[in-house]
């Protein structure tokens, strides 16, 4: 497993995978990037932090590098509904459980959200209460009031 950090604008994030695929992408509550790419660094680590680069930069909305979900099976088909909410859209709990055929899951899909590995790219920053409000998010929520106010910043302007 390799990890390198990723200075963004809201923090440092931790990106850790293999050769082939990215496995985690986490806020870190480090200072500074300590794990710098380099010579080893595989290439899929690479091109993940140019794609988040690139959202950061609000001239990509979505990621095409290789990742590793890992995690139940129900955990997965909730990941994967995540990445139905559109860019600059959010969604509640209520609304994944829907998506997935399973109306009273609610709970076990905010279980299953607050465990996504792949923050941004699994985009659990968009799921709000279904009053309208910031729920939790583990990167706290002025990453997520931050995320949500990017993605409606440039939602218009990319193509």
């Amino acid at each position: 497993m390799f990890t390198i950090d990723y200075h963004s604008p809201i923090g440092v994030i931790e990106i850790s995978g293999t050769e082939k695929a990215v496995h985690s992408i986490l806020f870190s509550e480090k200072e500074l990037a300590e794990n710098v790419v380099d010579g080893y660094t595989p290439n899929v680590l690479v091109t993940c932090c140019e794609q988040l680069d690139a959202y950061f930069k609000g001239i990509r909305r979505d990621f095409s590098f290789p990742m590793e979900l890992g995690g139940t099976p129900f955990q997965k088909q909730v990941w994967n509904a995540l990445t139905t909410i559109p860019y600059a859209a959010t969604g509640s709990y209520k609304d994944i459980a829907y998506n997935i055929g399973n109306e009273k899951a609610v709970r076990a899909v905010g279980s299953a959200n607050g465990k996504n590995k792949l923050c941004i790219v699994i985009p659990c920053h968009r799921i709000i209460g279904a009053n309208g409000t910031l729920t939790g998010y583990a990167g706290g929520l002025w990453r997520k009031e931050w995320l949500l106010s990017h993605e409606q910043k440039f939602g218009q302007t990319i193509q």
